[in-house]
C-alpha cells in the first residue's frame, strides 16, 4: 500500500499535497550494507586524501589526482551507479547519493570524482547504444578510463545551446569533424573521453559526440588559476580538425541540449548530497576548535553566541539532508513503477529524473548555501585562526564557493524551479488552478476554527499547509497579471522559488523528525522537535519577507492590501522559545564533539 502511495507522487506536487511522515525516506532509514558503503568511503578520504589536501592542491604531480582516481576504481567507488553488467554495483539512486554526499567532504578530489561518475560517464550510460555501453562503460567503472564533460564555452554559460562548437560530416561519410572551443573543463588535463557538445552544420541544437583523447586535433590550455577546488584539473580544450567516428554520435542528431538538461538533473540533486558531506565535516572541525579555543577563562564552545552559530549549523545541515534524501527516494520509486510497465532501464532512470528536475534544482540551490552559510560560520568560529591559510577552514570556505555556479548558477536554478513548475500547471501534469482558486475564496471568507486533528505536530503542519497557500496565492496572481511574460519577471520568480525551496525543506525536516519519533519514541536520540521547531521559523520569516517583496512588485490598491493581509494570515506561527532550542542543539553537537546525526 505505501509503495503505491510513494509511487502516485509527482515533482512538484508537495506544493499542493499533504505528505505523510511513513511515505518519505529518511538517512535513519540507511540499511547495514548502505552503512557500510558509506564508512567504506569515509576511511578512502581519511587514507588518500585528507592526508594529502596540501598536495592536491599545488598540483606539482599531475598524476597524483589520477592515481587517486585508480585507487577509488578499484575500490569499486567509480562504478555504484553502473549496472553489473558493465562493471559496476548496480545501486540505486539514493546509494549513489549517499557516496556521493561522503566524498563530498574531499575538497578537488570529490569534484574530480563526481565529474568522472556523473557528467563523464552517465551519458553514455543513459544515453549510450549497446556497442557504447560495452565499449566505455566498462573502463569508467573501473577507472582505466577518465572521463571529462565538454559543453560550457566562451560565449555560452546558462546558454548552453548557443554554442559554437560545430561538426560537419567528413566527404566519405565516416567521421564528424570537429572544431570549437570549450572552457572551463573539469578533469580536462587526464580524461581518456570527453562528452562533447557541438552542432552538426547549421542545426539548431546541440548534438553530443562521445570523443577518445586518442582521435587527436585536440590541444589544451594550462590549468586554470582559480580561488577554491586547486587540486581539480580545469583547462580549455581546443578541438581543430578532431576526426570523430559517426559511431561515436551520442543518441540522435541535435538530442544534445536535452542529453546536457537532463543529466543536469542528476548532477544538481548529487551536488546537493556532496554540499552534505562538506557541511558536516566542516561543522565537525568548528566544533573541535570551540572546544578547544579558551578565552575569557572558558572554552568559546560555551558562550551563547557561538552556540547559536552552532545550532544553526547542524539545523541547516539536517534540514537539508532530510529533503536529499526525500527527493532521492521519490526517483527510485518513479524509477521502479516506470521498470515495472516496461520501460527499458536507461530511459526509465532519465523518465524518472527529469519527473523531480524541480526537486534537484531545490536541492542544488539549498544544499550549495546551506554549505556556504555553514563555512562562513565555522571561519567566524576560528575567528583569526579562521582567515589564516594555515587553517582548515581556508581551504573549505574556498572550496564551497563554486557550488553556487556549478551545474546552473544558483539564480538559473531558481528560475527553473518555477518555469518547470508553471508548465506543469500548463501542460496539465499538475493541478495548480484548482487549489489557487481556492486560496482565493479564502481570502474573502472568515477564517474557520475546526476541530483540532491528533496526532505529532498538528499545528506545525497546519502552519505549513498555510505557506503552502501563501505560495499558491502570490504564484496565481502574478501569473494572472504578467501572463506569458512572467519569464521577463526574474526577482519575482527569485521570490517566488525561495518560498517554495522554504516550504519543501521545512516540510522535510518536520516530517524526518516526525518519523524518527514515531519509530523510536522515548529512545529517539536528540533535541530533534527544536531542530524542526527552528528551521520551520526561520522558513516562515523567509517566506513572509519573500511574500511581501513578491505582492509589492506587481499589486496595487486593494488587491495589494488584501493578499499582504492574506500573507499574514497564511504565514502565522505561535511563538516559541528558539534561544533555548538553539542551546540544546547546540549542546548536543558539542557533547558529540562533531556534527551529531
Amino acid at each position: 500500500m505505501e509503495a503505491n502511495t510513494k509511487r502516485a507522487i509527482k515533482g512538484g506536487e508537495f506544493l499542493i499535497r499533504e505528505t505523510q511522515a511513513s511515505e518519505i525516506f529518511i538517512p535513519e532509514d540507511w540499511n547495514e550494507e548502505q552503512r557500510m558503503i558509506a564508512q567504506t568511503c569515509r576511511e578512502f578520504l581519511e587514507q588518500e586524501v585528507f592526508p594529502r589536501l596540501d598536495e592536491i592542491d599545488s598540483m606539482k604531480d599531475p598524476g597524483l589526482m589520477p592515481a587517486i582516481l585508480d585507487k577509488a576504481g578499484a575500490l569499486g567507488l567509480l562504478g555504484t551507479s553502473v549496472p553489473q553488467e558493465y562493471g559496476g554495483f548496480g545501486m540505486d539512486f539514493n546509494t549513489t547519493m549517499l557516496v556521493s554526499e561522503v566524498f563530498g567532504g574531499g575538497h578537488s578530489v570529490a569534484v574530480a570524482l563526481s565529474a568522472h561518475t556523473g557528467i563523464g560517464t552517465l551519458p553514455i550510460l543513459y544515453y549510450g547504444n549497446e556497442d557504447q555501453k560495452k565499449r566505455y562503460i566498462p573502463k569508467l567503472a573501473t577507472g582505466e578510463w577518465k572521463a571529462a564533460y565538454c559543453l560550457t564555452e566562451p560565449d555560452s554559460g546558462s546558454d548552453a545551446n548557443s554554442g559554437k562548437s560545430r561538426a560537419t560530416l567528413s566527404a566519405d561519410g565516416k567521421h564528424y569533424i570537429i572544431n570549437g572551443q570549450k572552457m572551463w573543463i573539469t578533469n580536462g588535463g587526464f580524461a581518456d573521453v570527453f562528452i562533447v557538445f557541438a552542432k552538426i552544420d547549421d542545426d539548431k541544437n546541440l548534438s553530443a559526440f562521445i570523443v577518445e583523447k586518442s582521435f587527436g586535433g585536440i590541444t589544451m590550455n594550462e590549468e586554470e588559476r582559480k580561488m577554491g577546488i586547486k587540486g581539480s584539473s580545469t583547462r580549455q580544450i581546443f578541438f581543430n580538425d578532431c576526426k570523430v567516428p559517426v559511431e561515436n554520435l551520442l543518441s540522435e542528431r541535435g538530442n544534445g541540449f536535452k542529453i546536457a538538461v537532463n543529466i543536469l538533473n542528476v548532477g544538481r540533486i548529487k551536488l546537493g548530497a556532496a554540499a552534505l558531506g562538506g557541511s558536516k565535516r566542516s561543522i565537525s572541525i568548528a566544533i573541535d576548535y570551540a572546544k578547544q579555543r579558551k578565552q575569557f577563562g572558558t572554552e568559546i564552545a560555551n558562550f551563547g553566541a557561538i552556540k547559536h552559530k552552532i545550532a544553526e549549523m547542524v539545523t541547516r545541515v539536517y534540514a537539508s539532508e532530510a529533503a536529499c534524501y526525500r527527493a532521492g527516494q521519490n526517483i527510485d520509486d518513479a524509477y521502479a513503477a516506470l521498470i515495472a510497465n516496461g520501460v527499458a532501464p536507461g530511459e526509465a532512470r532519465l523518465k524518472s529524473l527529469e519527473e523531480f528536475a524541480i526537486e534537484c534544482a531545490i536541492m542544488k540551490v539549498h544544499g550549495s548555501e546551506v554549505l556556504d552559510f555553514v563555512v562562513d560560520e565555522g571561519v567566524q568560529i576560528f575567528g583569526g585562526m579562521g582567515f589564516s591559510a594555515e587553517g582548515p577552514m581556508d581551504r573549505a570556505y574556498r572550496d564551497a564557493r563554486i557550488n553556487r555556479i556549478f551545474e546552473g548558477t544558483n539564480e538559473i536554478n531558481r528560475m527553473l524551479t518555477i518555469d518547470m513548475l508553471l508548465k506543469r500547471a500548463m501542460k496539465g501534469h499538475l493541478d495548480l488552478m484548482t487549489p489557487a482558486m481556492e486560496v482565493q475564496k479564502e481570502l474573502m471568507a472568515i477564517p474557520s476554527f475546526g476541530e483540532e486533528a491528533e496526532g505529532l505536530f498538528v499545528a506545525e503542519k497546519r502552519v505549513l499547509a498555510n505557506a503552502k497557500k501563501a505560495g499558491l496565492m502570490i504564484a496565481g496572481a502574478a501569473v494572472q497579471k504578467f501572463m506569458m511574460k512572467i519569464a521577463d519577471e526574474q526577482e519575482l520568480l527569485m521570490n517566488l522559488a525561495d518560498i517554495l525551496i522554504e516550504i519543501y525543506i521545512a516540510e522535510s525536516c518536520l516530517l524526518r523528525v516526525e518519523k524518527v519519533l514515531t519509530q523510536k519514541g522515548q529512545d529517539a536520540e536528540g533535541p530533534l522537535t527544536e531542530i524542526a521547531m527552528i528551521y520551520l521559523h526561520g522558513a516562515m520569516e523567509k517566506i513572509a519577507a519573500c511574500g511581501r517583496e513578491a505582492i509589492m512588485a506587481f499589486a496595487e490598491g486593494d488587491e495589494l492590501r488584501l493578499m499582504l493581509l492574506g500573507l499574514k494570515r497564511f504565514t502565522r506561527i505561535d511563538p516559541y522559545n528558539l534561544k533555548n532550542a538553539r542551546r540544546k542543539v547546540a549542546d548536543y553537537a558539542i557533547a558529540k564533539g562533531q556534527y551529531p546525526f
